[in-house]
């Protein structure tokens, strides 16, 4: 079994962490944004939250599709366990914030279209859209907001310890963890056999 993920896999988690990115950092300030800029910023806030659900779903497919680099030897139990847990968290939230993101802006009662990069129109989801009652659709998106924001604070302390990790896999404990999704990186250890 080969020690690295395979390109495609590679690539997928790198298109989709760079959009999580920049997700992130849209919605933590785009409602601070020059009014001639909101729309914008909502706009490609919203093209981008699509293309992770559409990114995660064929990551999912590839995942199940083609195996893992196994975890180093050298892991504590508790350590692929937790490694588990927060990978788990992670595609999770990679479908439940854009689901929940389409479904806010589907039951707003403003009605904004959802245009994917300026080319063409996203649909709504159908029963959301169609909710008759103003009030109740006002309710029932302010609800779905409050549970997107909160999921992405949940997705900002799980990247934290995600990358912490990798960081101290590859820095203190000197295996190969992170080097299997950074091609261009070659592992602590080889270095330190090139040294001797």
């Amino acid at each position: 079994m080969s020690d690295r993920y395979t390109r495609v896999a590679i690539l997928l988690h790198w298109l989709i962490a760079l959009s999580i990115i920049a997700l992130l950092a849209l919605g933590l300030t785009m409602e601070d944004f020059p009014k001639s800029m909101m729309f914008t910023a909502y706009m490609i806030h919203k093209s981008l939250g699509l293309t992770v659900l559409i990114l995660t779903l064929i990551r999912i497919f590839w995942r199940l599709t083609h195996k893992a680099p196994a975890m180093p030897e050298t892991m504590k139990s508790w350590e692929k366990f937790a490694a588990h847990a927060v990978h788990f968290g992670l595609y999770f939230l990679m479908l439940a914030l854009p689901l929940s993101g389409w479904a806010m802006v589907s039951s707003s009662a403003r009605g904004y279209p959802t245009v994917f990069f300026g080319l063409f129109e996203w649909p709504h989801i159908p029963f959301l859209a169609n909710i008759a009652d103003i009030e109740s659709k006002k309710e029932i998106s302010h609800s779905i907001g409050e549970a997107h924001e909160t999921l992405a604070w949940i997705a900002i302390v799980l990247i934290a310890m995600h990358v912490g990790a990798a960081l101290k896999h590859h820095i203190i404990d000197r295996d190969t963890v992170l080097t299997r999704m950074l091609p261009f990186l070659k592992s602590p250890s080889a270095k330190e056999t090139v040294a001797s």
